[in-house]
């Protein structure tokens, strides 16, 4: 019961709260909600339609990309298909520094934009720029999961 209480509480409760998901983030990358996203706030889905296949429903996405440029709580990232954007980075929690240029970082957010390319509220951001094997894999992770979830 607390844990439902949770999912749909807001993060900081301030005037630009963003409304944690209910459901866990989907990894997508960045040519996926350029070409396939649709919806709006609130109601975004990963059209799945050249597969056979219902839309995917996207409270929350998990991406990964390099930071290009960072500065006034944004960033603009890049991952191996394309740029992305980020923001409300001053609202997410503080750990090791990661919003600098040249590091390999990890967002969840939820989707405020997707064209001309996708725009995400941050929830969650982590450095992973330790281990190579994260940028590396990313794409084929993925393409492993979309090719798994009914």
């Amino acid at each position: 019961m607390a844990a439902a209480a949770g999912a749909d509480s807001f993060s900081g409760g301030g005037p630009g709260a963003v409304r944690l998901p209910s459901s866990p983030p989907i990894k997508v990358l960045a040519e996926q909600l350029r070409r396939h996203a649709e919806g709006g706030p609130g109601a975004w889905r990963l059209s799945r339609a050249a597969a056979g296949r219902a839309p995917l429903e996207l409270a929350a996405v998990w991406m990964q990309g390099t930071v290009v440029e960072a500065g006034g709580g944004k960033a603009r990232l890049r991952d191996p298909s394309g740029a992305f954007s980020v923001c409300g980075l001053e609202r997410v929690p503080r750990g090791r520094p990661c919003v600098a240029p040249g590091k390999y970082v990890m967002v969840m957010g939820v989707i405020q934009a997707y064209s001309p390319e996708p725009c995400l509220q941050a929830v969650k951001m982590t450095d992973l720029s330790d281990n190579p094997v994260h940028e590396s894999m990313w794409a084929l992770e993925v393409e492993d999961l979309h090719r798994n979830i009914p």
